[in-house]
C-alpha cells in the first residue's frame, strides 16, 4: 500500500513538472514573438531603386538621383538621365554660389560685388562644361502592368574635379587672378563640400 503511495506520488511529481516546464516554454515563445504593426488602411510600401543614404552627395562627390516614366523605354532612361543632370546641376550651381561668396568675403579684393559676379558666371561655364562627365554610379529599369517603362538613376560628379576646373577659370581670369589664392579658394571649397556631407 505505501509502495503503491510512494509511486503515485513520485508520478503526479513528474507529471507537474513537465507541466510546469512546458507552460514556461509556451511563455518564453511568446514573449520573444515581436508584435508588428498593422500597415496603415490603404497605404502601399513603394520600393524605389537608386535611393537612399549611398547615393547622396559626400564630401567627395557630387551625387543626384532621379526618374523617368514614357511608353518607350528609350525615353524613359533619356528623361531620368536628364532630370538626374538638371538636379545636379542645381546641387552643385548652389554650392558654388556659396564657395564663391565665403572665398569673396574673406579676402582683400577691392570691388567685392564684381568679383562676386565674376565668380557666379565661372560657376555656371563650369557646371554646362562639366556635367557631361558625370557618370552612373546605378541605373534600374522596370515596366509597370500598365505598359509604361519607370527609369531609375542616380549619378555623380567628383567635387575635385569642379573645384579643379572652377580654379582653373579664375587663376586665368584678368579681374581677379592677380589676387586669386588657390589654396585659401580650396579650403573654403573642401569646408562647403563638408557641410554639404553632413546635411548642414
Amino acid at each position: 500500500m505505501k509502495k503503491t503511495n510512494i509511486m503515485n506520488t513520485r508520478i503526479f511529481t513528474i507529471a507537474l513538472f513537465v507541466t510546469a516546464v512546458s507552460f514556461g516554454a509556451v511563455g518564453c515563445k511568446k514573449k520573444n514573438k515581436t508584435v508588428e504593426t498593422p500597415k496603415p488602411a490603404g497605404e502601399v510600401l513603394i520600393n524605389e531603386y537608386c535611393s537612399g543614404d549611398q547615393y547622396m552627395s559626400t564630401k567627395d562627390a557630387f551625387r543626384a538621383t532621379a526618374t523617368g516614366e514614357s511608353m518607350d523605354r528609350e525615353t524613359a532612361k533619356k528623361k531620368s538621365r536628364s532630370n538626374a543632370n538638371a538636379e545636379l546641376a542645381k546641387t552643385i550651381s548652389a554650392t558654388m554660389k556659396i564657395v564663391g561668396d565665403n572665398y569673396v568675403n574673406s579676402t582683400e579684393f577691392n570691388n567685392k560685388e564684381e568679383v562676386t559676379e565674376t565668380f557666379q558666371e565661372m560657376a555656371r561655364t563650369v557646371v554646362d562644361q562639366e556635367l557631361r562627365g558625370a557618370v552612373e554610379i546605378c541605373e534600374k529599369l522596370t515596366q509597370r502592368p500598365d505598359g509604361v517603362y519607370v527609369s531609375y538613376v542616380a549619378i555623380e560628379l567628383s567635387g575635385s574635379k569642379i573645384a579643379d576646373a572652377y580654379a582653373s577659370g579664375l587663376s586665368q581670369n584678368e579681374k581677379i587672378k592677380a589676387d586669386y589664392n588657390y589654396e585659401k579658394f580650396k579650403e573654403t571649397f573642401e569646408k562647403e563640400m563638408e557641410k554639404m556631407a553632413a546635411g548642414k
